[in-house]
């Protein structure tokens, strides 16, 4: 467990600052004059007062409205000591289990521990517990019985329906009801949590905060039965998903939940939601109305000290991938299934001004470490900056789960210009020498604007542009909600003429997946071949992990296409997982092995020689197999959930 030890000083701040971050100790709150919090916030990652870091953005957001607010992060679990530090809250104390969902952020698609959590002092394993944010409640309530307890976060978020957890291999409840709190903020939380705050300061009871937006609690029985009557029903009556017990029980009602679910997270026109647990329910109001411009440049205007704690003596490697980046926009319109950023940051995109971006540029040259290189100006995806549907009234009440799949919408407004622009202001600005982008480019709508590719090929790439086509079969890129690799070919091809017309040699390093839905040892051995053709290596290869709540983990678990409701094939077998892995990294003598026996298993012996045409040599050189991929090869694995 990591704890904060004053011994090294941050690039912004004196470590005698004591007023410099949010208060973490007993005497940063006397340093302002502070006898008691209003707001305590217990998080799950190091405390990086960068506005990257979803704990420190809340925590500055209910600052700016007047809130005495307290960060603990990472603090012991074996006692409530460390959590009383600053003594009780007056209002309420939100928990976050950090950036990441805790379980993904410790194990691997094979189900090993990772080696390093980028969100700790040093990289450092077992500063959080697992699910930790049904820990930290437990905890708060032992320490401080009769606190309102309030939880958030993307944990909180993916998890407030009843879902399959991955590592577990088990449907498990709402998170809200695991961690027995008064209320789960999903989503992004500005505006949720600016209300609760608000609704508590003025005298109201947390068990009446029960009609804000963006926020689920629990109802108990006696409640629940009668929801189309409630009070709390404001915008029409609740949509009843199907039980906890009923999904436990039954693949095709997960389905169908899943499915029921993603038709109702825009805000424009979502239905509440209430799904029973036993002799409870939860009940979700519609999703929070997304910010304007102006409070998006109002929260990124924040006084952040853009830097970890100064009682840090070790570095967050996460805050030195993201420390001299810059935030563009939030949420994402792409839909793609095996992602949950759509479903935590919405699909409508919020963007900041221009203005707003180029002061934080100002913030960035005074920093003690800055050189002049910008390594990312983007978001959730580089080129959706300032787009929207042409329309609000069509916005909130469109239906479709995606704007660019199965094609883009006619009333998607693609426009590039705001961007283009916006990029060539920050290039102008004293002291900028580079300016990268690392963001994810959304190659179908980047191949619509040629200016932007041109931009980008000569003035954004340092030599590689990381991409993710990933996969070149259509049947798995429609179980993605992906575009055909024909319109990745496309854009290759412009960025390649573009880099050479810049007098710059530039590669694409594209990103590709194994093991999701829909992709079989056949569909990957296609990949494979493709791969070879173009002469790509692929370096990094994600094997799909079924994260919370997303539409690709339903089809994991199910077998089922929650939209077609017809079976796909899922490979559920670690092994069969990994072989799907190696297939991608067939260049790669260390995974010869299992590339063998995945063409041995899927009759595909005609890849495994010499001549040009084949994936992998032969085992040893020769002609035969070895043993190993032989017996591996035979054995029968299951191919389909049932």
């Amino acid at each position: 467990m990591a704890s904060l030890v004053p011994l090294r000083r941050s690039a912004n701040a004196s470590p005698r600052d004591l007023r410099a971050f949010l208060p973490t100790t007993r005497a940063e709150m006397d340093a302002r004059g502070w006898d008691e919090l209003d707001i305590l916030i217990i998080n799950g990652d190091a405390y990086v007062d960068h506005p990257a870091f979803g704990a420190a953005l809340i925590g500055r957001f209910l600052e700016a409205r007047g809130y005495r607010v307290g960060m603990i992060a990472q603090p012991a679990w074996n006692d409530t000591t460390d959590v009383l530090r600053m003594g009780r809250p007056r209002l309420f104390v939100g928990i976050t289990a950090g950036n990441l969902d805790s379980m993904l952020n410790k194990l691997t698609a094979q189900k090993k521990t990772r080696s390093d959590d980028q969100y700790s002092p040093n990289g450092q394993t077992g500063s959080r517990p697992n699910r930790a944010t049904i820990v930290y409640s437990n905890l708060i309530r032992q320490a401080m019985p009769g606190v309102p307890i309030v939880i958030g976060g993307i944990e909180a978020s993916l998890r407030r329906i009843a879902h399959y957890d991955y590592w577990s291999d088990q449907i498990r409840r709402s998170i809200l009801l695991d961690a027995k709190a008064d209320l789960l903020i999903f989503g992004m939380g500005e505006r949720p949590v600016w209300e609760v705050a608000d609704r508590l300061r003025d005298g109201a009871r947390i068990q009446d905060a029960r009609d804000i937006r963006g926020t689920a609690f629990a109802m108990r029985k006696g409640e629940w039965e009668s929801v189309e009557k409630s009070r709390f029903v404001k915008d029409g009556k609740a949509l009843w998903l199907p039980s906890y017990e009923t999904v436990l029980a039954d693949r095709k009602a997960f389905s169908e939940m899943s499915r029921a679910f993603q038709y109702e997270t825009n805000p424009g026109n979502g239905r509440p939601l209430l799904q029973p647990h036993g002799h409870e329910a939860v009940y979700f109001n519609p999703p929070a109305i997304p910010l304007d411009t102006a409070l998006m440049d109002e929260l990124y205007d924040l006084p952040f000290a853009r830097v970890p704690h100064f009682a840090y003596d070790q570095r967050i490697p996460a805050y030195d991938t993201v420390k001299h980046s810059i935030v563009t926009m939030r949420g994402c319109f792409g839909g793609c299934t095996f992602c949950s950023i759509t479903e935590h940051e919405g699909r409508v995109i919020q963007s900041r001004s221009a203005a707003s971006i180029l002061r934080e540029v100002r913030a960035l040259r005074r920093m003690d470490d800055f050189r002049g290189t910008i390594t990312d100006v983007g978001g959730p995806t580089a080129n959706m900056y300032q787009m929207k549907c042409k329309s609000d009234e069509i916005e909130a009440s469109c239906r479709r789960l995606s704007c660019v799949h199965p094609g883009v919408c006619e009333n998607l407004q693609t426009d590039h210009t705001p961007l283009v622009d916006l990029l060539k202001s920050v290039r102008k600005e004293p002291g900028i020498k580079h300016v990268m982008i690392a963001s994810g480019v959304r190659y179908d709508l980047a191949e619509l604007s040629p200016e932007f590719v041109r931009d980008l090929a000569k003035h954004h790439t340092g030599g590689q542009l990381s991409v993710a086509p990933e996969h070149v079969n259509e049947d798995v890129l429609n179980k993605m909600k992906k575009p055909g690799v024909e319109s990745y070919d496309r854009f290759a091809e412009m960025f390649s003429c573009a880099s050479r017309d810049a007098g710059k040699e530039q590669h694409l390093v594209p990103y590709y997946i194994s093991g999701h839905p829909g992709s079989t040892l056949g569909t990957m051995i296609e990949l494979a071949i493709y791969l070879k053709k173009q002469g790509v290596r692929p370096r990094q290869v994600q094997d799909f992990i079924p994260t919370p709540m997303s539409m690709a983990t339903s089809m994991y678990y199910t077998g089922l296409d929650p939209f077609t409701r017809e079976p796909v094939y899922t490979a559920v077998d670690l092994r069969d997982k990994k072989l799907q892995k190696a297939l991608l990294l067939y260049w790669d003598p260390e995974q010869h092995d299992l590339v063998r026996e995945a063409l041995v298993r899927a009759n595909r012996r005609d890849l495994i020689g010499t001549a040009p045409h084949c994936l992998v040599p032969p085992a040893h050189g020769k002609g035969s197999l070895s043993i190993h991929t032989r017996r591996r090869a035979n054995q029968k694995r299951p191919r389909l959930r049932t």
